[in-house]
């Protein structure tokens, strides 16, 4: 996965917050949004894009959705973590 300079890297907290990062992101003028989540927060990522196409963004799509899997150093040795990144872009 490359570094996208408008990213929304999820985490635990509420999903309208993600999605509130992404509008707002897109409102500033942004023309492509990056969501990356790993392991359990992938479905909030999902969440978040959906949200932010079907309630809050007209004229952005989907672009690309990226799959992948990390291999992490954990205290019991390593271990395969799934990640995603969706890109939503500006259709303007």
């Amino acid at each position: 996965m490359q570094l996208r300079e408008n990213t929304v890297f999820m985490g635990n907290k509420p999903v309208m917050n993600y999605v509130l990062a992404v509008v707002t992101q897109f409102n500033n003028g942004a023309e492509t949004v990056a969501i990356k989540a790993r392991g359990k927060a992938i479905s909030r990522a999902v969440d978040t894009a959906e949200i932010s196409l079907n309630r809050f963004l007209e004229g952005v799509t989907k672009q690309d959705i990226l799959t992948s899997t990390e291999i992490i150093d954990t205290d019991t040795g390593k271990t395969n973590v799934s990640s995603i990144e969706i890109i939503l872009a500006n259709k303007r």
